[in-house]
């Protein structure tokens, strides 16, 4: 038999020194050993192995099976609720860079007229900014 502490201690221990661990994490950050995104970038193939095998065993599903909405509602809540908005104000810069060549491409593009509601011909509207977007996408090294 292995021996191990309390649960609760165990627990206790780790949130306690997680707390203690942040100017680590916030060091680690700003001074990594090598660096991130070359090795990111060499990991690719490794990522895309990881990504097949967690699809052959069907790990998403089973991972939300696991988790459940209300432990996905809780985390939201407790996480993803407070950090919202710090995060949103933190990510102008980023959101503008990102958004601004669809934003650029679709204020240039010209439409043929709207037809009435249901017309078929509105599908060719749409087509146009689908396949607009798609290009600006594809180009720029996303998916």
């Amino acid at each position: 038999m292995v021996s191990l502490r309390p649960l609760e201690k165990i627990i206790e221990k780790w949130k306690n020194r997680a707390v203690a661990a942040q100017g680590d994490y916030q060091f680690g950050i700003q001074n990594p050993l090598k660096d991130w995104a070359t090795n990111a970038a060499a990991a690719q193939d490794a990522w895309a192995a990881g990504v097949q095998d967690a699809i052959s065993r069907g790990a998403f599903g089973k991972g939300v099976k696991k988790v459940g909405t209300e432990k996905w509602q809780r985390k939201a809540m407790q996480l993803g609720a407070p950090r919202y908005a710090q995060g949103v104000q933190a990510s102008d810069v980023d959101y503008r860079a990102g958004f601004e060549p669809y934003y650029e491409a679709l204020s240039r593009l010209t439409l043929p007229p709207r037809g009435p509601r249901g017309d078929p011909r509105n599908l060719e509207r749409v087509r146009i900014i689908m396949e607009t977007l798609r290009k600006i996408k594809t180009s720029q090294g996303g998916g």
